[in-house]
């Protein structure tokens, strides 16, 4: 399992750096998240997205407070992410076009094309001013994202190892020079795609035995019980992973509706991101809250029916509880998954 999807399997998810704030774009959720500090997890907000500002291939951010935002072979530059205020389009130039990475640190605009590990730096993108192109230190290679510092520096987030999320702060992408490595704190990776992951365990489901019943007589019965299943969403446990955002006033979430939607993304994730592949939009997304059942059932001497009700959790953590029983006359766990598959 690696944990953080890569910005290769991804579209309108990135990092970009402006100043001393680092900003995560999840445009799938329709919102950004800012940060002072991805190591110590301060000063989290959390803003929504313009609709003009979301699905970009990529995002840039600079010292003077503009982002870019790159579909195609254009971009957009605006001041603003939420309100999309003072924004132009500009062509990329032929030699800016295609590349894997973008950041910008300093005047200069970097592009990265991971594949031939080279990378191209210049002052502006619609004309290719001062451009140059270099070869990458084999060790810079890697990143599944990148984003620019102040002071010439950059950073890159590194595959998730034995010892969790970590990132890189370099000055240069020639040389295999870190100024340090840093682990990312658990709020941030609470709001990266793949990061529950992480933080809580890879998601799982199971059939969970809620009442068997059994005949113990000699002769044929009927028998009739009252049975009390839970239905809905974990919310008092799950809202705990955004205890420490800040909900901008203008984002159009609440904090327990937007990680309800980061635990339904990471349910739609294939195992190899810790999720199930799954998609849950059916099931019921409200406060898990108790049903009663009444079922009866006609059974032979001796003979025992099982139910069995299907649960989503992550980690060690149930989190949602399907509206579906199973019954049957076996004792192990059924072994289909009810739910269907999550859309690619």
């Amino acid at each position: 399992m690696n944990g953080i999807i890569p910005k290769s399997k991804t579209k309108g998810i990135d990092f970009c750096g402006g100043n001393d704030e680092c900003y995560i774009i999840r445009s799938d959720l329709g919102c950004y998240m800012k940060t002072s500090n991805l190591n110590e997890g301060s000063d989290i907000s959390v803003f929504s997205l313009h609709p003009a500002c979301k699905d970009g291939d990529h995002y840039l951010a600079d010292e003077g407070g503009y982002f870019y935002i790159i579909k195609g072979n254009s971009y957009r530059r605006t001041k603003d992410l939420t309100t999309d205020s003072c924004a132009r389009v500009y062509t990329l130039h032929p030699n800016c076009q295609g590349g894997d990475h973008y950041f910008k640190n300093g005047p200069f605009f970097t592009i990265i094309f991971q594949e031939k590990g080279t990378y191209r730096i210049t002052r502006d993108m619609n004309q290719d001013l001062d451009a140059s192109e270099y070869n990458m230190h084999p060790d810079n290679r890697n990143g599944l994202y990148y984003w620019g510092l102040t002071f010439f520096f950059f950073c890159f987030l590194k595959p998730s190892s034995e010892w969790g999320a970590e990132f890189c702060a370099c000055p240069s992408l020639r040389q295999n020079i870190c100024i340090g490595v840093f682990s990312v704190h658990p709020d941030i990776l609470n709001f990266l795609p793949g990061g529950l992951s992480i933080t809580k365990g890879p998601a799982f489901g199971i059939w969970e035995n809620i009442k068997t019943m059994t005949n113990t007589s000699n002769t044929p019965v009927t028998l009739t019980n009252k049975i009390t299943k839970k239905i809905g969403y974990n919310k008092e446990k799950m809202s705990q992973l955004t205890h420490s955002w800040k909900i901008a006033a203008s984002a159009s979430l609440e904090t327990g509706e937007l990680a309800k939607l980061i635990v339904k993304m990471q349910f739609s994730l294939s195992a190899e991101y810790g999720g199930s592949r799954v998609s849950t939009e059916k099931e019921s997304w409200n406060e898990a809250t108790e049903v009663e059942e009444l079922l009866s059932f006609q059974l032979k001497p001796n003979e025992s029916v099982y139910l069995w009700q299907y649960r989503m959790g992550l980690g060690e953590d149930p989190v949602l509880f399907c509206r579906d029983l199973k019954i049957t006359k076996d004792p192990k766990p059924p072994t289909e998954v009810p739910l269907p598959p999550a859309q690619s």
